[in-house]
Order: C-alpha cells, then sequence, then structure tokens
C-alpha cells in the first residue's frame, strides 16, 4: 500500500510528523515504546507502555462527513467520539467512523499511527475540550509505537483546529 519512500522514512522513525514540526519550528518531544503485537487498542497500549494516564494520550479517528467531506477528531484514549457533536462542531449533517483503507490512503499513516500533523491532504480538525487546559498531550508520531508530546496550543495552532465537546 505504501511507496518505497514512505516505508523508508517509517523505517528510520522521522516520520511527516517529525518533519512538519521541526520545519515549522514547534517545541515537542518524542516518546517511543515497544508496540505489542497483539495489541488493538493502540492509545490504551501507549499508555501502559509510557507510563502515562490514559486522559494524556490522544487518539487520532477520521470520520466521514455526509457532504462527502472527510475530518479528524483529536479526543483522549479514555474517551469516545460523538459522532453527532462531531457533525455539529464541523457543520455537517452527520458523521460516521471513516474505513480503515481510506483512512490510511488519505492520511499517509497505518492505523495505530494515524498522526493528526504531516497528513498527506490537510482535514479539518477538531481537538476535545479537555485537551486545552493541559500544558501538553501526546499524540501519534505517525506510526506505531512514537508518541510526540506537545502543547495543545501548538497544536491547535499550526493545524488551524478547533477545541469543541466532541467526546460521549
Amino acid at each position: 500500500m505504501f511507496d518505497t519512500q514512505m516505508r523508508a522514512i517509517y523505517a528510520s522513525g522521522m516520520t511527516p510528523a517529525i518533519r512538519y514540526l521541526q520545519k515549522q519550528k514547534i517545541p515537542f518531544r518524542i516518546h517511543r515504546y515497544v508496540v505489542d503485537g497483539a495489541g488493538t487498542s493502540y492509545g490504551s497500549d501507549a499508555a501502559k507502555a509510557l507510563n502515562i494516564p490514559p486522559s494524556e494520550i490522544f487518539k487520532t479517528l477520521v470520520v466521514s462527513l455526509k457532504d462527502n467531506r472527510f475530518a479528524v477528531a483529536i479526543i483522549p484514549v479514555s474517551e469516545k467520539l460523538c459522532l453527532k457533536s462531531m457533525a455539529k462542531a464541523v457543520g455537517a449533517k452527520a458523521a460516521n467512523m471513516a474505513d480503515g483503507a481510506i483512512v490510511e490512503r488519505m492520511t499517509g499513516y497505518v492505523l495505530g499511527g494515524v498522526s493528526p500533523l504531516g497528513q498527506k491532504k490537510r482535514l479539518i480538525t477538531r481537538i476535545a475540550m479537555s485537551a486545552k487546559d493541559k500544558s501538553t498531550i501526546y499524540i501519534s508520531g505517525g506510526k506505531r509505537g512514537l508518541e510526540i508530546e506537545i502543547s495543545p496550543t501548538a497544536l491547535q495552532e499550526c493545524l488551524s483546529a478547533k477545541f469543541e465537546n466532541i467526546t460521549a
């Protein structure tokens, strides 16, 4: 699915998300951990491996909107996305979770390693309101086993995102 150049980037650990932050001169820290091959709850696995509360680790979810657009929701792994609230936050009639294959093609990342940064196509992005008052949050660095620690305000600004009540 991914071309040879993308495979080389992922193997080196230098992901599009990290390159984007470096290019924009946005402060961040990288945290690596060993991925449990059997795991499917990637955010919870990251929290456990890094010994960080799940409320500090944020997952990147892509939703399909009724009007054929897509959007990104960034929410704590300890919470669930409210699709109705997400649709309202982006001005759509309805939202559904996007198909995994479409997410990978659209973002350039594999599931479990989807970063809101450095995606192939910039999507409308909303960040859970709970991130707003934290000094830092952790988001995917663009591959499994790689988390980026970043200020939520810096993340919001570089993505032109909005903080919204989008969790259930």
